[in-house]
């Protein structure tokens, strides 16, 4: 049985304490959204996940969609939920006031996307994906476009998808096939096929709004030829009610390993009505304003399986009886020490907790850089934000999934033989989180975005970001004596980094294969360096409460604990990442095609 509570202490921390600036100025647009109001949204969010998400999860997982005469249909209790989730307001959270959005800020609408992710990951995809929608077509589509569909996607009564890859290409978009006609009147005629479209269709919604990556006649080759079409399922009446059924179908769903209460389609386009979203042959520039989007939002997905892997894990720490503790009987009274009392599972429990405590903290530090990118009134701190944004998103997008499987692995690992059955639901957990780690872009092409694109890219000034806050947060803590303990590892793990970084910009230069053969590795590396820095400036937080002589001194106490675990346990495998990827392309490009 799955069991979860929102972390909302947790959250707050993150929110209100180790990202707050109380002498910095409220960002315009966001006044009204007090410590109070936010921390009433979130307590919100956590009741709904928890009292109708979640005991969807499973029964959703067992029962997946299904294919009916040319109709998908989502698992008993989801159209339900996704009602009271709409008409609660959920599918408005981070959208624009003037659409019918309620503005939220981006750290807290991340925060809620967790609590939905780890309750109930497949139905956390059908309005994440809207919203990924509604912001391509709010950054690219005419006003026209903007005021027929953008109503429909905030308050939810209408959903979006992304139709990118084809069955013959993955990433490499420039040879999709899918063609657009222009036909004279501002529409054009799309016709091709797209797969892996997650909510591609279903019963939850009464329109849904496509965007398809296509071909015009007069493309130039590769991703320079592509553009972005608006297709709906349903043509639109002039009072903006659903008409005629658009040429587009499911052909068949996609049987898959995990999140199979999500429909994932395989897309028809026949002669599809479709309409031209931003410029021509500029499509990706507009689909990338939704996958960035996603790909922070996948980021929170691995977040969010991580910490219900945690909550699960410990759950049964607690009560599985079995052996007797190394230093002695701990429960004489029982037949067996419950499991909590030993060493390796203390390691495997401790590193889930470090992974989505840290996790946490930095997906919160880059939402709050959203909120600043579009709203600060200085435009050095806006261009400032948008340089740590595109830095830290291939970051969060991979280290963030890759943890969270790990976190779901290592709790089925507490288990034991009961987390590889299906009672407990841990191993759904494990099925759901990998899935994550593969779409919108795999976390191997995250790990060559970052060293072949964000690296460079105006001369180092995106790593300027990040390495300034790093560099004066050490000298700030080697200077506290309670923190100078803390503050020497993670000096030298950012020594690594820096000397990691140093040795990509020399070598890749020179032979491209070779920051590409260390790309995953210094990936790994700069985001473990990304959470030693978290923890850093979290168990200042909690000093300075303590010394202040809080009321909650256990909870401060477990973040100094879990700090000093992270900085003891974790954070030295960066020794290891730096000597591979000093290591070069060698042998790992040495061998002969034959021999594989």
């Amino acid at each position: 049985m799955q069991t979860y509570k929102a972390p909302l202490r947790d959250i707050r921390f993150v929110l209100h304490e180790l990202h707050a600036d109380p002498d910095g100025p409220v960002l315009p647009g966001l006044e009204d959204f007090t410590p109070d109001v936010t921390d009433a949204i979130l307590e919100e969010a956590g009741r709904f996940c928890t009292e109708r998400l979640l005991p969807l999860n499973a029964s959703g997982d067992e029962e997946g969609c299904r294919l009916e005469n040319g109709v998908v249909r989502t698992p008993k209790g989801f159209p339900e939920a996704y009602k009271a989730f709409r008409e609660g307001g959920w599918t408005a959270m981070g959208a624009d006031p003037a659409f019918g959005g309620q503005g939220l800020p981006a750290t807290v609408n991340k925060l809620v996307e967790e609590i939905i992710c780890a309750t109930n990951l497949s139905f956390g995809l059908y309005p994440g994906l809207s919203h990924g929608a509604y912001q391509a077509i709010q950054g690219h589509a005419s006003e026209e476009l903007k005021a027929a569909y953008l109503p429909k996607l905030v308050d939810g009564t209408w959903s979006g998808t992304m139709c990118l890859t084809e069955a013959h290409c993955g990433t490499d978009l420039g040879l999709l096939r899918t063609k657009a006609v222009p036909q004279g009147d501002g529409s054009s005629r799309v016709t091709g096929s797209k797969i892996f479209i997650s909510a591609g269709d279903h019963d939850l919604t009464e329109n849904i709004v496509h965007l398809v990556l296509a071909r015009m006649p007069d493309a130039p080759e590769g991703v320079k030829g592509i553009s972005l079409f608006l297709v709906p399922k349903f043509l639109p009446r002039a009072d903006g009610t659903p008409g005629a059924r658009n040429g587009v179908t499911c052909s068949a769903l996609e049987h898959k390993m995990g999140i199979k209460a999500s429909a994932t389609c395989q897309m028809s386009f026949d002669d599809a009505t479709g309409w031209l979203v931003g410029e021509p042959h500029k499509g990706m520039r507009a689909m990338f304003t939704m996958m960035n989007s996603e790909r922070l939002s996948v980021g929170i997905q691995g977040l969010g399986a991580g910490e219900a892997a945690y909550q699960g894990a410990v759950a049964y720490a607690k009560e599985r009886l079995q052996g007797r503790s190394l230093a002695g009987t701990r429960r004489p009274d029982l037949p067996a020490d419950p499991i909590l009392v030993h060493p390796d599972v203390r390691r495997m429990l401790m590193t889930i907790r470090a992974y989505n405590e840290g996790a946490r903290a930095l997906g919160g530090w880059v939402a709050r850089s959203l909120d600043v990118m579009e709203r600060h009134p200085d435009p050095a701190e806006r261009r400032r934000a948008e340089d740590f944004s595109a830095l830290m998103t291939p970051i969060v997008k991979a280290l963030f999934t890759d943890l969270g499987f790990e976190a779901a692995s290592l709790g089925m690992q507490v288990y034991g033989g009961h987390g590889f059955i299906r009672g407990h639901g841990m191993e759904q957990y494990v099925r759901d989180a990998r899935i994550s780690m593969i779409y919108e872009g795999t976390n191997g092409v995250q790990a060559l975005d970052l060293v072949g694109r964000k690296l460079p890219a105006h001369a180092g000034r995106f790593l300027r970001s990040f390495f300034h806050p790093v560099l004066a947060g050490l000298d700030e803590a080697r200077a506290d004596e309670a923190l100078a303990p803390l503050a020497q590892p993670l000096g030298k793990a950012f020594g690594a980094l820096q000397l990691a970084t140093a040795h990509i910009a020399q070598r890749g230069m020179k032979d491209p294969e070779e920051a590409g053969a260390a790309a995953t590795e210094y990936l790994r590396l700069f985001g473990l360096v990304a959470l030693g820095f978290m923890w850093l400036r979290a168990a200042k937080v909690a000093h300075t409460a303590l010394k202040a002589g809080t009321d909650e001194r256990a909870f401060y106490e477990a973040k100094l604990t879990t700090a000093r675990f992270y900085m003891e346990r974790i954070l030295p495998q960066v020794a290891g990442l730096l000597a591979a990827v000093k290591s070069g392309k060698g042998a790992m490009m040495a061998l002969d095609e034959a021999m594989f």
